[in-house]
């Protein structure tokens, strides 16, 4: 799996963190990090839109997405096409994310959510699937008004 990385300043530490928890703990995650290179700053839409771009086109399998709330990207990310993100500050919403609806790219906030519970928000939405059934006509209406509404 292609697993996409991004921050914006505000969740500059917690990108940090986590990228080194899926180096460690998924050796068989490719980590493509979109993050920053320091916390100099760049706006929270603009690394949104590029993971996001990336998951759509299929480059990137899935992406986590950070920010202060993860409220942000997880806005920003929804605007491009065939994209479905979902801000996960607990295990249940992350599983869901992925087993319901099949959000490819979670975001959560580093004002929010500490490092450890993030790990394990994380390691739920990893290691879910989508589960399909009565999920898959819900998913197929919000794609084919998508493609209906651009």
């Amino acid at each position: 799996m292609k697993l996409a990385i991004g921050c914006d300043n505000a969740a500059f530490a917690l990108r940090d963190v986590l990228a080194e928890y899926i180096r460690e703990s998924h050796p068989e995650i490719e980590l493509v990090d979109f993050g920053l290179q320091d916390d100099s700053g760049k706006d929270y839409p603009d690394v949104a839109i590029t993971v996001a771009e990336a998951v759509a086109s299929g480059r990137v399998d899935r992406a986590l997405l950070l920010c202060g709330t993860g409220l942000g990207v997880a806005i920003a990310a929804n605007k491009v096409a065939g994209v479905r993100a979902a801000t996960c500050h607990d295990v249940y919403s992350a599983q869901r994310a992925q087993l319901s609806n099949d959000a490819q790219i979670i975001t959560m906030g580093s004002r929010v959510i500490g490092p450890e519970l993030a790990k394990v928000v994380l390691d739920a939405y990893l290691s879910s699937s989508f589960a399909g059934g009565k999920s898959s006509g819900k998913v197929d209406k919000i794609s084919a008004y998508e493609q209906t509404h651009r």
